[in-house]
């Protein structure tokens, strides 16, 4: 056989027999009882839950439960392609408070090859609901990161178990908790993955908690200050009007929220107040949710949201003014949080939150184990792991200033060449909370690879740890009806490594990447 024949071989989808998928019930694994192992055949599949999947190839399913504490339940899926693995294994995760196992990430790993492993983090509830955590500290431990390692490491066994050939590579890609769920495995088991994506990460947990308190006491604890969502059109066209031509277009997207100076005063009613203008203590709360939380000194604490896309769909409304005071999603987790996790107490009021004293409470009793704000990768780099963060400007849950303070962060622990050779960050323009948006808002972020490196990011992973081709730009797309491509396209734009941004070229079709460069942003 000729050497080119062979090296085809080699780089070709494993293609030897599975094991028998029934005998990995049988598998020894630490801490872990198997419950299920079985083949499925090709077509469709109901989840435990009674939601139907369909068009999916043959698969091994394995669930299992993993008992690391004497509290701990948490339970697990992997996921195995009868033929055709590409030899890679998915991690997936969790958003919220987590609380069930992603059949729809599973499904969508095994479609293109790849074993996979989904996990519930230990409890099952919705992804607001945090009052499995009353007391329960292994289980808050399991949520903020021992179910996504314990998940990572028996799926992996479980992968070299059933093809009797370890994983050539291994996978995290995931966005908002899932974010922070993935900047975890980086910073606390870099062994666990060599490419990861964090995508609107709440890395910053307790910052992020702790700031959704704050807002609300500005906002829902003032009846006077609380801002309708019928106002929310006229700020955003004030911010637009003040900053949207930063790239050079006028397109309803500002490029680069950092350079925005739109002052909210210019909205004050002068006369009645109105849908069109801002009462003052309205302004006054405006203010504040753009420039976060001060402590009593006037010292940031964390970073408030960006100005642009306020108005859109899953914007403000759903997460930070919500539909009427106490209704946000902000409002829920924030309140969730302090309740369970911090207090102890379920009739815990947020009226009575003070920085100073909660929010210290709340770094003492949850930090360690919920926020990834751990700047040091140094053994992340050695093992040569490649990391790439993405965040929406307009993203309503989670500020994109959090992800620039933590990518500086890495940049001052290991040094900015070092960080250069192993993580990238995209700011993405007019993008809400891990999608969707006014801009340019696909970039293959929601799952595994597909499609070319140049405009899905998944893929451009991993050419970056296959190949060694480090992603210096991802083109985004807008459809013209959601994500969905038969639709046509309605734009693209460049997402350029962070610090630099897009900047039209002067001529040609607006709506058309090829006409924008990537360069320096002006100031922050």
């Amino acid at each position: 056989m000729r050497i080119a024949e062979l090296l085809v071989l080699a780089l070709a989808p494993a293609t030897l027999p599975a094991a028998d998928c029934a005998a990995l019930a049988r598998l020894s694994l630490p801490s872990t009882t198997v419950t299920t192992a079985t083949d499925v055949q090709a077509g469709s599949f109901t989840s435990p839950g009674g939601t139907p999947i369909s068009n999916l190839p043959a698969f091994c399913r394995v669930a299992g439960v993993i008992r690391p504490s004497a509290d701990s339940e948490i339970q697990f899926e992997t996921w195995l392609p009868a033929s055709g693995w590409n030899g890679k294994f998915q991690g997936i995760g969790n958003g919220g408070f987590a609380g069930s196992i992603s059949y729809g990430g599973l499904a969508d790993a095994v479609r293109r090859g790849y074993s996979a492993a989904s996990t519930d983090t230990g409890h099952r509830a919705s992804g607001q609901d945090a009052g499995w955590a009353l007391g329960h500290p292994e289980k808050v431990i399991d949520f903020g990161h021992r179910a996504i390692h314990e998940t990572a490491v028996k799926g992996k066994a479980l992968t070299q178990a059933y093809y009797g050939n370890a994983a050539k590579r291994a996978y995290f890609n995931s966005c908002s908790n899932g974010g922070r769920q993935a900047l975890m495995e980086a910073q606390r088991y870099p062994e666990d993955y060599d490419g990861i994506i964090a995508g609107a990460p709440a890395n910053y947990w307790t910052k992020l908690m702790t700031n959704a308190v704050s807002m609300m006491q500005a906002t829902a604890g003032d009846p006077v200050a609380y801002i309708p969502a019928v106002k929310l059109p006229s700020i955003q066209a004030a911010a637009l009007a003040a900053c949207d031509n930063s790239d050079g277009v006028r397109d309803g997207v500002i490029e680069n929220p950092a350079e925005c100076r739109f002052d909210p005063g210019v909205l004050q009613c002068q006369g009645a107040e109105n849908d069109k203008c801002l009462t003052a203590p309205q302004v006054k709360a405006l203010r504040k949710i753009y420039d976060g939380t001060r402590n009593e000194k006037g010292k940031l604490i964390v970073r408030g949201y960006a100005m642009g896309g306020e108005a859109e769909p899953g914007g403000w409304a759903a997460w930070i003014t919500g539909p009427a005071p106490e209704k946000s999603a902000m409002w829920f987790f924030g309140t969730s949080f302090y309740k369970n996790m911090v207090t102890g107490d379920p009739n815990w009021d947020y009226r009575k939150f003070s920085l100073e004293r909660d929010w210290k409470a709340a770094e003492q009793k949850a930090g360690a184990h919920l926020s990834a704000d751990n700047p040091d990768l140094k053994r992340f780099l050695a093992r040569g792991g490649k990391l790439i963060l993405y965040h929406g400007w307009s993203d309503a849950a989670i500020p994109g200033y959090h992800i620039i303070n933590y990518y500086e962060s890495v940049q001052k622990k290991v040094g900015r060449q070092n960080t250069d050779s192993f993580v990238r960050l995209f700011m993405a323009p007019g993008v809400q909370h891990c999608g969707g948006g006014s801009g340019p808002n696909f970039f293959g972020q929601g799952g595994v690879a597909q499609g070319d490196a140049e405009h899905n990011i998944a893929a451009a992973l991993e050419r970056w740890v296959e190949q060694g081709t480090a992603p210096q730009r991802v083109i985004a797309t807008r459809f013209k009806t959601g994500n969905n491509p038969s639709s046509g396209v309605e734009k693209t734009r460049p997402l350029c490594a962070y610090p630099k941004v897009a900047k039209y070229k002067g001529s040609g079709d607006t709506n058309d990447a090829a006409n924008f460069t990537c360069e320096a942003a002006g100031r922050k």
